[in-house]
């Protein structure tokens, strides 16, 4: 039997081409709010001075955004987060720490609220004073969620032992 070509009609094959067109471009601008880096670490008050406070007295904080447990508290042990949103910027959102630390087997939730800017940005969530028993200590296992104003988790990210302690748990 002789092989006959199949021809369609050109309005079909350019609605086809424009529904993929649209498909894609619409794929492409779903892109999400990620966290590009997370830091965990230890710093002292010291290493947020900069050379402008000496004469203007106030914190400079640069492009970045510090947000501590004890705000009159600079010291503490900080989870510096590189954070990506593509979209526009998103009010009302907060971040959510659950950490364990070497003191108690029981999680502990810090929340930190803010606004996240369009683009790239960096905040410096701190747990400072009474909240981090100071220089020595590591936590254990620690999650760090961005939840936006109607609680949805718009991003994560989590040490190696939070993810074994979810499997241990499941």
């Amino acid at each position: 039997m002789p092989l006959v070509p199949i021809v369609l009609p050109t309005q079909s094959v350019s609605m086809r081409l424009l529904a993929t067109f649209l498909l894609l471009v619409s794929l492409a601008t779903a892109a999400e709010v990620e966290f590009v880096r997370i830091w965990p670490s230890w710093r002292t008050t010291k290493s947020f001075v900069r050379i402008s406070e000496y004469f203007g007295g106030e914190e400079n904080t640069g492009r970045q955004t510090m947000l501590r447990t004890q705000p009159e508290n600079r010291t503490g042990y900080y989870f510096l987060t590189r954070t990506r949103n593509p979209g526009p910027a998103k009010e009302g959102v907060k971040f959510v720490l659950d950490i364990i630390t070497p003191d108690s087997p029981l999680t502990k939730t810090y929340t930190f609220s803010t606004i996240l800017p369009s683009g790239g940005h960096v905040f410096n969530l701190g747990l400072t004073g009474k909240d981090w028993a100071g220089e020595n200590v590591q936590p254990v296992a620690w999650r760090l969620r961005l939840l936006d104003a109607d609680e949805h988790e718009l991003t994560f990210g989590e040490s190696f032992l939070w993810r074994m302690t979810d499997a241990a748990t499941r």
